[in-house]
């Protein structure tokens, strides 16, 4: 079990550290090769209700790398899919709905979550994690929007015209519908958070094709509903989105404790967008593919803006790439506890 004082949990309190803290998105996946072995060609929704086997797949990264935190193995789409919404993940393409949200009559598919009776083997993956880990665990869920846009879009879309078309058309139905996708994700999250997690994260993965006067009409009440749903339990919450450089200011409104910031904007100027806050990231994820040289450069100049922050959670500014050598990763690890 970890400690209170846990590093990661300390940053993300806002205590500053001589050196942040560091682990990384979708550290548990397929940059490593234990990973390819343990899981093979299991789809991911069906793997996930195996808590062994998730218990297993969340560890290998922290006995491999030897970072600062965990986070559970899971899915964005797994609440929905655990309730019969109609999602499968398929290799090589990621969450597919068989029926796309449309009208009223969808909403009627968006059941309330009952983690104990939908998913039970994510609190106990949860449970089996806290037993064996000594470094926090994180629980997460795919925020409002980005769930949404895969329902409405039927899967994968970077500009989700379908979504950003339906809020604007339909605010009242868009509106009920993330108000049902917030209170799935607050489900999940206190599921994960009441078997024992130490830390919840919050992915927007999609919302960087908002404005941000858009992101604040439509998207920041569901979001808020989610993270000030967790104040209760009292553990850090962090909320990070991809191409969110002009959100900063909206996601830091919506109750988390830290901001996740990718690549695109330094975290020295981060501060100013989001103040007050602890930052996460952000390391370019396709600096690990540039060589030792880069790696070592890039990551000294992350370390050196996130001192403007508060305290500074080090991390890529999005997930692994598949493709990324693990040896420069522990790497990673090995410059940002040296400074």
């Amino acid at each position: 079990m970890w400690a209170a004082d846990a590093p990661y949990l300390a940053a993300c309190r806002g205590e500053p550290r001589p050196t942040p803290p560091v682990w990384f998105m979708r550290q548990a996946g397929r940059s490593l090769p234990e990973y390819r072995a343990t899981k093979g060609t299991l789809n991911i929704l069906d793997a996930l209700r195996d808590p062994a086997l998730v218990a297993e797949l969340t560890l290998q990264p922290v006995r491999r790398l030897g970072v600062d935190a965990a986070i559970l193995y899971s899915d964005i789409v797994a609440p929905v899919a655990a309730i019969g919404f109609g999602v499968e993940i398929r290799a090589g393409v990621g969450p597919v709905v068989e029926q796309p949200f449309r009208d009223e009559r969808d909403l009627g598919r968006l059941r309330g979550l009952v983690p104990e009776e939908d998913c039970p083997w994510q609190a106990e993956a949860v449970r089996l994690l806290v037993a064996e880990l000594d470094v926090p665990l994180i629980g997460f869920a795919g925020a409002p929007f980005t769930v949404a846009s895969y329902l409405v879009e039927g899967g994968p879309s970077r500009e989700q015209t379908r979504t950003r078309a339906l809020m604007r058309a339909r605010p009242d139905l868009w509106a009920a519908l993330l108000d049902r996708l917030a209170a799935l994700a607050l489900a999940s999250l206190r599921s994960q958070v009441e078997a024992g997690a130490a830390a919840v994260q919050l992915f927007d993965s999609w919302a960087g094709s908002l404005s941000a006067a858009t992101y604040r009409r439509h998207v920041l009440p569901a979001s808020r509903k989610v993270l000030e749903g967790l104040a209760d339990l009292g553990v850090p919450r962090t909320h990070f989105g991809v191409g969110t450089g002009e959100l900063l200011g909206a996601m830091a409104d919506a109750g988390a404790d830290v901001v996740g910031v990718d690549w695109r904007v330094p975290l020295d100027e981060a501060v100013e967008r989001a103040p007050g806050k602890v930052l996460q990231g952000n390391l370019d994820p396709a600096v690990l593919l540039a060589g030792a040289d880069v790696v070592e450069a890039e990551v000294k100049a992350v370390l050196e803006a996130g001192r403007a922050a508060p305290a500074h959670v080090f991390n890529l500014g999005h997930g692994v790439l598949p493709e990324v050598d693990p040896d420069v990763l522990a790497r990673v690890v090995e410059l940002v506890r040296a400074g």
